[in-house]
């Protein structure tokens, strides 16, 4: 915004003050500093995850914004050991999660858990951003 106010200003004369605000807020970063703040964005923006996790036979996917944490909560409620399988960072957790319910719907138990194949967990583990 700072390099498009500038431009605009430019060749402004009662624009004079905010174009040289604008130089000097500029020179105090690099070029491509619009590009590193907008990655630093989506980085933040991406912080939940949906997971895949497996107890004895059975596959969980679900979304969390931790999902150490979610895996210890699941840890203490049932009887077998939960193994985190593969996790998705994403910055849209609700539709991603809602994704993979209806792509392995055929394949549904109960609530989020599924009976997952080989096959199915490769196919989920190829992501690893959405």
């Amino acid at each position: 915004m700072v390099r498009q106010l500038a431009d605009y200003t430019k060749d402004r004369r009662e624009y004079a003050i905010a174009h040289e605000a604008c130089l000097a807020k500029l020179a105090k970063y690099p070029a491509d500093a619009p590009d590193q703040l907008k990655n630093r964005a989506s980085e933040q923006a991406a912080s939940e995850y949906v997971y895949l996790m497996k107890s004895g036979r059975h596959y969980k996917i679900g979304r969390s914004n931790s999902t150490g944490r979610r895996e210890y909560e699941l840890a203490i409620q049932l009887p077998e050991s939960v193994e985190l399988i593969h996790r998705i960072r994403t910055d849209d957790g609700v539709g991603i999660e809602a994704y993979w319910h209806s792509r392995f719907s055929d394949r549904r138990l109960n609530g989020e858990w599924f009976a997952l194949t080989t096959e199915d967990v490769r196919i989920f583990k190829r992501r690893k951003f959405m």
